[in-house]
């Protein structure tokens, strides 16, 4: 566990996709790694690959997981508990109150926050439009048009009240949650 470094940003980039890959989050993928104004960890292999990844943005008093994600060859030993670990005690000594965290429905992942002490906070909706999945998903969800573009695919944000509506509408649509882990002293 240490401090990301510059020269780990292609295994890091490797980590989050394959990380991601059998998850709601599949097709978030970088092609190059965004700084971090927070705790930017990562778990390595003996050869330095990067095994898991805990990337965090701080603001005035609280602080967001940006990624945290673990290949899935390093899965189930401990790496993404740790990672959070590592990242809780500097928020705390920084004055951060709060760490919060947004995922989609992916019941392992929605498991994993639960039992690293955090609990859901809200919710909104994630619905893709793709012309791919059916060809009229994107004319229902394109609000307005300039002359000689066409919205061919696109990712909106809804309300939890819109959910019945977009899934009639749309194949992929998927519950956003955000967690948050209390970091005041004796909590998380």
């Amino acid at each position: 566990m240490r401090a990301y470094e510059p020269g780990d940003e292609r295994s890091w980039l490797r980590c989050r996709v394959l990380g991601f890959l059998d998850t709601a989050y599949f097709d978030d993928v970088w092609t190059a790694k965004p700084s971090a104004s927070g705790p930017d960890l990562v778990a390595v292999d003996g050869d330095g690959t990067v095994a898991g990844i805990l990337t965090t943005s701080v603001r005035p008093g609280a602080a967001t997981v940006d990624t945290v994600v673990v290949h899935p060859d390093f899965r189930r030993q401990g790496i993404g508990r740790a990672l959070l670990d590592a990242v809780v005690a500097p928020l705390r000594a920084g004055g951060v109150a709060e760490l919060d965290a947004w995922t989609r429905d992916d019941v392992g992942t929605l498991g994993w926050y639960r039992g690293m002490g955090f609990a859901e906070d809200s919710h909104y909706l994630h619905v893709y439009a793709n012309r791919y999945a059916d060809g009229a998903e994107p004319e229902r969800a394109e609000l307005s048009a300039r002359p000689g573009l066409k919205l061919m695919a696109g990712f909106l944000h809804g309300t939890m009240a819109d959910e019945a509506w977009a899934r009639a509408n749309f194949r992929r649509v998927h519950v956003c949650r955000r967690f948050v882990l209390p970091l005041t002293s004796g909590d998380g």
